[in-house]
C-alpha cells in the first residue's frame, strides 16, 4: 500500500480533464486489453504493478461474465518445465517461482494471502522408440542447462520408481523433480483479478464489435496519378488503430467507443476472430495474413480408481498423447488426450458437449494398459474446454502486429496459457515500458514467423 498512487505521484500523472473519464463505462484508456482470463489479467497486473498510478488507465474487456466458456477456468491446471523450446522452459520456471510466492505478490493490504492450491507433481514423459529417446536426451540437456530439475530414467529405473506402471514398450522416461505440478485455475484467476481491481484496473462486461482507426494524414486518394484500387490500398495500410467499439452486456445497449493508446488481443480461443474485425487477414500485403488462432475443444474426464496409486502418481504423459494426474491426494484422477490431426478433424468444436465414447475408445484402453489398476476405474464427471489453438505451429504469438504497431498479440498458447501467462504478461510490460524484453527474450514468438513461414514447433513434447 505504501506504493499506492494516493501516497505518491508517478511519471504519467496528470489531472483528469473530462467528466466522461469518471464514468462506469470508460471513454478512453491508456491500455485496453481484450480478454479477462489469466492471460489478459496477467498483462493488466504487470502494467499496474510496475507503475502504480491512478492516472494510468488499464481497461479489460471481457464478454463471458459467467466464465462458463473460459479457457482458464476449464483448464487441467498443469505446470511443467519440460519443453524443447528454451523460452518455454524459462517462462515455466518463472511461473513456478511466481506461484511459490503468489501469496506475497497477490496479497491485498492486510488480508490473508491468497492460496492458489499448488499440488507438487512431477511430469513423466515416456519415449517408446530409440529416436524418441534421443530427442528426450537432447531436450533434457537443454532443460537442465537452463536450471530445470529433470531426471532421465531408463526402463529399470522407471520400474523401481513407479512399480504400479507397465513399461514393457518404453525405452526411456523424463521426470520432473521440482517446479512441476498442478494448481487451481479459478483460485489463481480470482486472486489476480481481485488484486487488479485494488490497483485500479477496470473490468467491463461487453463484446468487442469493431475497431476505430485514425485517418491517414497528408494522403490524397486519387488525382489522376494512381488508380482508385491502389489509393484505397494505401489508405488502408496507413491507418492507425485508435480504439474499439464495445457493446455492453445490458439490455438494448448499443456499441460505445473506447479510445486507447495501446490495444492487447488476449481473447484466447477467439483471438483470431477479434483480429479479423480489425481487417487482419482481409487486406493486401501483410494485412492478408490472418491470425491463425481458433477454438479447439478438449475433453477432461474425472475418474475414481479405488486401487490406484495414492501418493506416488506422477503427471503421466503417455507416448500416445493420453495424460493423467491426481486431482488431489487420494484416488481421484483427471485425464484426457491430445488428439491426432485426424481425430481433431472429427470433433465438433462448435459446442462444449462431452463425448464419453471418446474416453472409452481412446483413453481408457491406454490407461488400463499403462496402469493395470485403471481397469477398474469409474467415470465420475467430465467437462470440455477450448484451447486457443495456433494452427500454424501450436505456440504463442507475443508482440506487436505486423502492420499496427500499437495492436499487441498475446494468444495462441495451444494449451500452455495457464503456465505461461504470468511470464508473457511481464514480457509485454517490458516491451511497453522499456522498449525491449529485459528478462526472457520472447522475440522468437513474434508474428514475423508467419511471413517467413518459420514454424516454432515443439520436438518430442506433447
Amino acid at each position: 500500500a505504501k506504493y499506492d498512487a494516493y501516497e505518491r505521484r508517478g511519471l504519467l500523472s496528470h489531472a483528469k480533464r473530462e467528466v466522461m473519464m469518471h464514468e462506469l463505462f470508460p471513454y478512453e484508456a491508456d491500455f485496453l486489453i481484450i480478454g479477462g482470463g489469466i492471460v489478459g489479467s496477467s498483462v493488466a497486473w504487470w502494467l499496474k504493478q510496475r507503475l502504480r498510478d491512478e492516472d494510468l488507465s488499464v481497461v479489460v474487456v471481457e464478454n463471458d461474465d459467467t466464465f462458463k466458456r473460459s479457457s482458464t477456468i476449464l483448464a487441467a491446471g498443469g505446470i511443467r518445465q519440460q519443453f524443447s523450446i528454451p523460452e518455454n522452459v524459462e517462462m515455466s520456471m518463472f511461473t513456478a517461482e511466481f506461484l511459490r510466492n503468489a501469496g506475497e505478490h497477490l496479497q491485498i493490504l492486510d488480508n490473508d494471502p491468497p492460496d492458489v492450491n499448488v499440488l507438487p507433481m512431477g511430469y513423466l514423459f515416456l519415449a517408446s522408440t530409440e529416436e524418441g529417446a534421443e530427442t528426450m536426451k537432447k531436450n533434457w540437456r537443454m532443460q537442465t542447462g537452463l536450471g530445470a530439475k529433470v531426471a532421465l530414467l531408463n526402463k529399470e529405473e522407471l520400474k523401481l520408481r513407479f512399480p504400479f506402471m507397465n513399461f514393457d514398450d518404453v525405452v526411456m522416461g523424463s521426470f520432473g523433480l521440482e517446479n512441476e505440478g498442478a494448481i487451481d485455475p479459478w483460485q489463481l484467476l480470482s486472486a489476480i483479478r481481485e488484486k487488479n481491481i485494488t490497483l485500479g484496473v477496470q473490468y467491463i462486461k461487453g463484446d468487442v464489435e469493431g475497431f476505430m482507426f485514425t485517418k491517414p494524414h497528408g494522403f490524397q486518394e486519387s488525382h489522376g496519378f494512381v488508380d482508385d484500387e491502389e489509393a484505397d490500398d494505401a489508405n488502408y495500410r496507413m491507418r492507425r488503430m485508435s480504439g474499439v467499439y464495445v457493446r455492453p452486456q445490458m439490455t438494448d445497449a448499443s456499441p460505445r467507443p473506447i479510445r486507447a493508446y495501446t490495444i492487447v488481443n488476449a481473447a484466447g480461443p477467439w483471438a483470431g476472430k477479434v483480429a479479423a474485425m480489425a481487417g487482419i487477414g482481409k487486406g493486401k500485403g501483410l494485412l492478408s495474413i490472418p491470425l491463425p488462432v481458433e477454438p479447439r475443444k478438449r475433453y477432461v474426464y474425472v475418474v475414481h480408481v479405488p486401487d490406484g496409486p495414492a501418493i506416488d502418481m506422477p503427471f503421466l504423459i503417455d507416448p500416445s498423447g493420453v495424460y493423467c494426474r491426481q486431482e488431489d491426494v487420494g484416488h481421484t484422477y483427471i485425464c484426457g488426450s491430445s488428439p491426432t490431426m485426424e481425430e481433431d478433424g472429427l470433433i465438433d468444436h462448435s459446442n462444449l458437449d462431452v463425448d464419453y465414447d471418446y474416453f472409452y475408445e481412446k483413453i481408457w484402453p491406454v490407461l488400463a494398459k499403462r496402469i493395470p489398476a485403471f481397469e477398474k476405474l469409474k467415470v465420475k464427471s467430465a467437462w470440455a474446454g477450448y484451447y486457443d489453438y495456433n494452427t500454424f505451429d501450436q505456440n504463442a504469438f507475443i508482440g506487436p502486429h505486423l502492420v499496427y504497431d500499437n495492436f499487441f498479440q498475446v494468444n495462441g498458447f495451444s494449451g500452455h496459457g495457464l503456465q505461461h501467462a504470468i511470464a508473457a504478461g511481464r514480457g509485454l510490460m517490458e516491451r511497453f515500458y522499456d522498449g525491449a524484453y529485459t528478462s526472457i527474450n520472447m522475440r522468437k514468438f513474434d508474428m514475423r514467423r508467419l511471413v517467413k513461414n518459420a514454424k516454432l514447433e515443439e520436438d518430442g513434447i506433447v
